[in-house]
């Protein structure tokens, strides 16, 4: 085993002294090279605090990458962080018009990459380097003498080689990509939906670049949700030049009115032409919609079954060639396991955090800006940050992680008070429609 090199070391400084110390000398790890992780690699590079940045993909943006085709439903303005774009400025990058939507591809290609190629980030950046654990140096997760005054120790394989590298600090920034929620609505993972995994998918597929998988095919998509609305509005499409395309919407909501959400009272009005453009297709009936279904198991072999209930009554709707399963991700705290933390059990997201963005709750409005204080863990010096932070809730923005590590870097380089500070105004992120009788 290895220990990990770290090249930006001479950069260390502890704000109050103007001088090196044992603890400021090593780096701040971030884990995830997407949006947020490269915006804390930003804040950390303005601030002259050293800082390495782990991401299992082979390119920063990764994952994003595999729904490059979609289009975000917010515009340039609220993606891009304000100490990324200070940096890129200065190497004479060419800003996007901020009224303009970006797709996923174009996120990559127009701002992360450019990012990422910046001279006060590339050496930190390391890619194909998959963080598998995180602990602290001298103790497990029971032992408590001394922890805080431990450095982290991740452990990383890169190329079938484990090697090591120590922190003074982490922010997990993995998001819950490649973790997706069943078919089954309890939220139970059975035998016979991952035996189906062929015919399934768990994203937002990109229909035109796979027709053959789609055209002319019996297709279900299960989810209410913004991914679920993308997915059916890639599958009308492909149905304007297929017309034998059957699209089936299964919601477990009562009414199909209540997924439209805001439509042209969004305040961003992309998302709001989301929910119009949907609306507009099922009032076609281009679209069958099934409501106030709750899917028990799926079954078959040349042909897929879904099996639910709807009004207390078994139903089996047989015959579909694929399923577009999009009900949402969930954290992944493997990696995590050594460490302390509070994680609320209904959301599991950061504890503090769950009462602001609970969706049995909070289905419509805002939620509140928050930063270093409420993301701050058991674990000192550990942060959940980006789309993980959020767990289960389904209303991350990516502004919102913009914010959280700015007010966490701030905390590190000992900026309290801007660490304290609201820098944040967005859109409402959700807004009541008033025809489905109540929030959305």
């Amino acid at each position: 085993m290895k220990t990990f090199k770290i090249l930006n070391q001479q950069t260390c400084c502890d704000p109050s002294t103007n001088c090196c110390t044992p603890e400021s000398s090593l780096p701040v790890a971030i884990i995830g090279a997407g949006p947020i992780g490269l915006a804390a690699a930003a804040h950390l590079a303005v601030r002259k605090q050293p800082f390495i940045l782990f991401e299992g993909c082979e390119e920063v943006g990764g994952n994003i990458r595999t729904w490059g085709h979609v289009t975000l439903f917010s515009p340039w303005q609220y993606n891009i962080d304000s100490s990324a774009k200070d940096l890129l400025q200065q190497a004479d990058w060419q800003e996007p018009n901020g009224e303009l939507i970006p797709t996923g591809q174009e996120l990559i290609d127009t701002y992360l990459q450019p990012l990422a190629e910046l001279e006060q980030l590339k050496p930190s950046i390391h890619l194909n380097h998959q963080v598998i654990a995180i602990t602290r140096k001298y103790n497990d997760k029971m032992k408590s003498k001394d922890r805080n005054e431990q450095s982290f120790l991740l452990y990383i394989k890169e190329k079938g080689e484990i090697k090591t590298v120590e922190a003074r600090a982490v922010l997990d920034a993995t998001g819950t990509w490649g973790n997706p929620n069943p078919a089954q609505g309890n939220g139970v993972w059975l035998p016979s939906e991952q035996a189906l995994s062929e015919n399934i998918d768990y994203h937002i597929p990109n229909v035109t670049a796979s027709p053959s998988l789609y055209a002319n095919k019996k297709i279900a998509v299960i989810g209410s949700g913004h991914s679920a609305i993308n997915s059916l509005l890639n599958l009308a499409e492909l149905k304007d030049k297929f017309p034998d395309t059957d699209i089936t919407w299964f919601l477990r909501k009562k009414r199909v009115e209540m997924a439209y959400g805001g439509e042209q009272n969004d305040e961003l009005a992309a998302r709001g032409a989301l929910g119009s453009r949907i609306h507009q297709l099922v009032d076609d009936e281009d679209i069958h919609v099934v409501t106030d279904f709750f899917t028990s198991s799926l079954e078959g072999k040349d042909k897929l079954s879904i099996i639910g209930t709807q009004q207390d009554q078994k139903h089996v709707l047989e015959g579909f060639d694929r399923l577009i399963v999009n009900t949402g991700s969930r954290p992944d705290y493997t990696i995590n396991g050594e460490l302390r933390l509070a994680i609320d059990p209904t959301t599991e997201s950061v504890a503090a955090l769950a009462p602001l963005i609970d969706p049995n709750e909070h289905s419509c409005g805002t939620v509140d800006a928050h930063g270093e204080a409420v993301l701050r863990q058991p674990e000192k010096g550990f942060y959940i940050v980006g789309a993980k932070s959020y767990g289960r809730a389904p209303t991350f923005l990516m502004a919102t992680g913009y914010e959280q590590v700015r007010s966490i870097t701030a905390f590190l380089a000992g900026d309290e008070a801007s660490a304290n500070r609201v820098e944040l105004s967005l859109p409402e992120t959700g807004v009541c429609n008033s025809t489905s009788g109540g929030c959305c």
